[in-house]
C-alpha cells in the first residue's frame, strides 16, 4: 500500500482527483462510514456484497493504525463501522432497519461525553 502520508507526518501531495488527494477522499469516505443510514444504503445497492468493494473495505483498515487514526473526528465510531464491515454477517445485517436503529442510537450515546 502507498503511504499516504509524507515522511513529515503531513498528506502527500500526490495527483489530485477533484482538488483532493487521494488520502483526503479515503478520509471522508471511511469517516461517512461511521453512520449507519450510509451503511444501510450501500447495502440496498449490493455494494457490501462486492468482492471489489469488500477489498477496498479491508484496505481502509490502515486508518486504525495511530499516524492515520489522527485524523477522524469520530474515530470511536468510525473504526467500529470498519471492524464491523469486515464481517460478512454483518453486511449483510445492516439491511435490517432495526439493525440500523440500534447503531443509530449506539453512535448517538457514545458520542455524548459525561461532565
Amino acid at each position: 500500500m502507498a503511504d499516504p502520508l509524507s515522511s513529515s507526518g503531513t498528506v502527500s501531495s500526490g495527483p489530485l482527483y477533484g482538488g483532493f488527494t487521494r488520502f483526503e477522499l479515503e478520509l471522508e469516505f471511511v469517516q461517512a462510514l461511521a453512520n449507519p443510514y450510509y451503511l444501510n444504503h450501500l447495502a440496498s445497492q449490493k455494494l457490501l456484497q462486492d468482492p471489489t468493494f469488500v477489498e477496498y473495505l479491508k484496505y481502509l483498515q490502515y486508518f486504525t493504525q495511530a499516524e492515520y487514526a489522527r485524523y477522524l473526528f469520530y474515530p470511536a465510531p468510525t473504526l467500529k463501522a470498519l471492524e464491523l464491515l469486515q464481517q460478512e454477517k454483518f453486511r449483510q445485517d445492516i439491511l435490517s432497519p432495526d439493525m440500523v436503529a440500534r447503531l443509530a442510537e449506539e453512535t448517538l450515546w457514545s458520542s455524548i461525553k459525561p461532565r
